[in-house]
């Protein structure tokens, strides 16, 4: 730590990695998949009481509406867990925002519910990489920052949702109100490669549902009158596959519907997720959809609904944001920790926030991997390493001397 100052060192060095790793045990016992409303509230609790270490006010904000369709075909609101904010300082004039997440994927009936030590220094579980060992740096990088001489002239905001793994669509307004104004934006997903590598840009990405409908007939008797919503879904499928190019993936996803074999199915959900790397392939891509609809409808003689949208606008690597990553390598490498980022395929709440303006890093979160599966696993020294970091950073970007 040569290039640290006495006080950096000092901020660092007090940085308690067993209370982090306790933390993280006890909030991963816990089953918290997005509709696990019961979970999510009571993790709600538990992060109150964590974070109120803290100054400022804890706050829970309540889902925004969001509804999904049906395998039927019908619209339907979906339930979510309540988010947490913590504001400190918030007339502060220069402010940050600070994001994770409580919600996991694999909800209580999946079998991927306990933490196993996998060697000395790994530790096996539900949402210990993501992201609750982020949540864990989080708090643990902010309690270090608060005896930063400069912590008293600074604010922020710390955002945890309840919906993340499911695009944010809940929280995504109060992610917009948050972002307003903020000199900077750190997001707690888990680094890019357990190598501690960040994700610089990402895509854009949107799901949507495709509700089909045709006219049902008997499939020996009449089949002619019959309008083949199954058939139809299929084509609209294999001409959205037809728009994919260099920066803009399409995938459909899968589809539902039909009915007898003998008769001809009146209904089907066609559902996909598109990826685009540029603001202008996302536009491209709404505009050349809303044109394969009417051919679609026209050459089968049904009508399509679309639900859905681009929730995640792209993220590309700004001048700004570039700014903020080198800063981060910076105080890095003052730790011995080297940084590096690279292009990354996935989304997450950093796509929001940046689309707000705001430079914004969004793998600050602990090193681990294999995250969406039942062999994710943390590295269990990169929590107090990443919270050394991420105080560093506040330190340094709200003009702590080096």
């Amino acid at each position: 730590m040569q290039q640290l100052s006495t006080t950096e060192r000092s901020l660092v060095e007090g940085i308690d990695a067993a209370a982090m790793l306790a933390r993280v045990e006890a909030w991963c016992a816990l089953n918290t998949g997005t509709g696990n409303l019961d979970g999510l509230a009571r993790q709600w609790d538990l992060l109150a009481d964590a974070f109120a270490a803290l100054p400022g006010t804890i706050r829970k904000v309540a889902s925004a509406p969001v509804t999904a369709i049906g395998t039927d075909g019908r619209e339907r609101e979906t339930a979510n867990g309540a988010h947490f904010v913590l504001s400190v300082r918030p007339d502060a004039p220069r402010r940050y925002l600070l994001t994770g997440h409580m919600d996991t994927v694999f909800g209580p009936s999946h079998p991927f519910q306990t933490l196993r030590w996998l060697d000395g220094e790994t530790l096996g579980g539900p949402g210990v990489a993501d992201m609750k060992g982020g949540i864990a740096v989080i708090l643990a990088a902010l309690a270090a920052f608060e005896k930063s001489p400069v912590a008293p002239s600074v604010g922020y905001d710390v955002m945890i949702n309840s919906d993340e793994e499911t695009g944010s669509l809940s929280s995504a307004a109060l992610i917009a109100e948050l972002a307003r104004g903020k000199a900077a934006a750190l997001t707690y997903e888990p680094s890019a490669l357990p190598d501690g590598t960040l994700a610089g840009e990402r895509p854009g990405s949107g799901n949507y549902s495709a509700i089909v409908k045709g006219r049902s007939a008997h499939a020996g008797r009449n089949p002619q009158d019959g309008r083949n919503a199954i058939l139809a879904a299929a084509d609209l499928a294999l001409r959205l596959k037809a728009l994919q190019e260099p920066g803009l993936s399409v995938n459909p996803a899968r589809i539902d519907g039909g009915s007898a074999n003998n008769v001809v199915p009146d209904h089907a959900i066609l559902r996909f997720n598109v990826r685009p790397r540029l603001p202008e392939q996302a536009a491209r891509f709404d505009a050349a959809l809303r044109d394969l609809i009417l051919a679609t409808e026209a050459a089968h003689e049904v009508s399509i609904h679309l639900h859905g949208g681009v929730s995640r606008p792209p993220k590309p690597l700004t001048a700004e944001a570039g700014a903020l990553f080198g800063l981060v390598r910076e105080c890095g490498e003052a730790l011995g920790q080297p940084i590096r980022w690279q292009a990354s395929g996935g989304v997450c709440d950093g796509n929001n926030i940046a689309a707000c303006g705001v430079p914004v890093v969004d793998t600050m979160g602990v090193r681990g991997g294999a995250i969406h599966s039942d062999q994710e696993f943390l590295i269990v020294p990169s929590l107090a390493e990443r919270a050394a970091l991420s105080a560093l950073v506040l330190h340094r970007l709200s003009g702590g001397n080096r």
